[in-house]
């Protein structure tokens, strides 16, 4: 069963940069986005034999996720219940019989760690809810989680060192959350990899010179760790300043 998981920066651009050429191609079960940028009704997608699940901000060009889906799920749940969160559409959650598949675009902690306090709730709120869905059946978590783990996770840590993203809080609060029972997957598999990144910065050439962060992540149970079958970064893809991410498993 493939998983993929992308930041879009805004679905309608990534259309006109070859996102249905890739969503063709790459033949996932499940399709995540983050950061879509739009209202379900200000696009149309043809993607049969894919049911389309939309939760967007309340602010029109703000946030968002969706999850393109070729299994029905037995229910759907926007969001964590506090819409001091769900009113800009970060999360979307969908049940099977075996996992909850919960797709997820963090809040950025933004330039000076402005909103770092809010970042800090929300890790909070969102690892108590991950580990409630976990204690009922496995979790499998992906997105744009907007923070690079370890130094490994980034081009230049020590220039970063205070960044959003990059932060001593953020990186605990990452700690935390896989010490509850959950698995970095690409790390997982791939404990030492350097170079390997899922966001560049637009400015000063970043991706051309691989200067970039590892900030999308697939998160599972780890009773799921045996199921892993293949981590990957989709680096060649374009149309956003992020790329794809993966996770097949097998069952």
């Amino acid at each position: 069963m493939r998983f993929i998981s992308w930041n879009v920066n805004g679905l309608r651009s990534c259309v006109q940069k070859g996102f249905m050429d890739f969503f063709n191609g790459i033949d996932a079960d499940f399709v995540c986005l983050q950061e879509t940028k739009l209202q379900p009704e200000q696009i149309s997608l043809d993607t049969p034999g894919y049911e389309q699940y939309w939760f967007s901000a309340e602010k029109k060009g703000y946030s968002g996720t969706a999850i393109f889906a070729k299994h029905k799920p037995i229910s759907v749940v926007n969001g964590i219940g506090d819409h001091k969160y769900d009113c800009e559409g970060r999360c979307i959650t969908l049940e099977y019989e075996d996992f909850y598949l919960v797709t997820c675009y963090t809040p950025n902690s933004q330039d000076g760690l402005k909103r770092l306090d809010y970042r800090l709730d929300w890790e909070r709120d969102l690892r108590l809810y991950l580990m409630k869905l976990d204690a009922v059946k496995p979790v499998i978590l992906c997105g744009d989680l907007n923070v690079a783990h370890e130094e490994i996770d980034l081009k230049n840590p020590k220039t970063n060192h205070f960044s959003a993203g990059f932060s001593d809080e953020e990186r605990g609060a990452m700690t935390e959350l896989l010490d509850s029972g959950f698995t970095d997957t690409f790390r997982w598999l791939y404990p030492d990899l350097t170079g390997a990144y899922s966001w560049w910065s637009f400015r000063s050439a970043a991706r051309s010179r691989n200067a970039g962060w590892r900030i999308d992540y697939f998160i599972v149970s780890d009773r799921l760790r045996e199921n892993i079958s293949k981590a990957y970064i989709c680096s060649e893809i374009l149309g956003s300043d992020h790329c794809p991410v993966g996770l097949d498993l097998t069952w």
